[in-house]
């Protein structure tokens, strides 16, 4: 059983990377059925990833549009030494960090900002202690899912990549690392430190809201 179980999922990862394979070629030779076909497969992952990775979520529909030009544009350029997903990740990851730079720059010169939780967590210690598990191991519904995605907005944005991409997006820290230009080391340290960030945050708004605990409690 366990063996017809093997040949099962690698003949799925064979049929997944086949098919990743066809989309590559076909797009690097503008078949326009092909660009169709991208955006139908990667519009709504890459739509909820940059959604949460901006300061201003009503700016989403427009960077994910700059995201997908950018593809077709460079897609020749596309040489396989990743996967397609991670490819198009980074760009994803790399344009919502642009646009949250411009974005903050504008915001300053509008409006005289004072400093911020962002620039507050950048004093975290360097060592996280008890930060195991992910708070995304709750059942996420309702109000609880609004408090954890209130609570992942308020995020250093280098802790928020991390911990959407491992913790929503269930990638790999081979493809994080890949995807944010850092070591594995680095990817685990930032996880740990957004999860924790993240515990401490949703401590406080059950502390201040009792009647919206959580259950089951977060893992310790």
């Amino acid at each position: 059983m366990g063996s017809s179980a093997c040949v099962s999922l690698d003949s799925a990862q064979q049929q997944a990377w086949d098919f990743e394979q066809s989309l590559i070629r076909r797009l690097q030779q503008a078949d326009p059925s092909a660009y169709e076909l991208l955006i139908l497969h990667y519009q709504e992952p890459v739509y909820n990833l940059v959604y949460r990775l901006l300061d201003d979520p009503t700016d989403t529909a427009d960077v994910v549009q700059e995201i997908f030009l950018k593809i077709f544009r460079h897609i020749h350029n596309f040489r396989g030494n990743s996967s397609l997903k991670t490819w198009i990740y980074r760009i994803a990851v790399n344009e919502a960090y642009n646009h949250r730079r411009w974005w903050r720059r504008h915001q300053r010169q509008a409006v005289p900002l004072n400093r911020s939780e962002d620039d507050q967590e950048t004093c975290a210690p360097e060592a996280i202690v008890g930060a195991s598990g992910s708070p995304f191991d709750i059942t996420l519904q309702g109000e609880h899912r609004v408090l954890i995605e209130q609570a992942l907005s308020k995020l250093k944005p280098v802790y928020r990549q991390a911990v959407v991409l491992r913790d929503i997006e269930d990638l790999s820290y081979e493809e994080i690392a890949e995807i944010l230009g850092v070591s594995i080391g680095t990817v685990k340290s930032r996880i740990l430190r957004g999860r924790e960030a993240l515990r401490r945050m949703l401590s406080e708004a059950l502390e201040a809201n009792p009647a919206m605990a959580l259950t089951p409690q977060l893992a310790e």
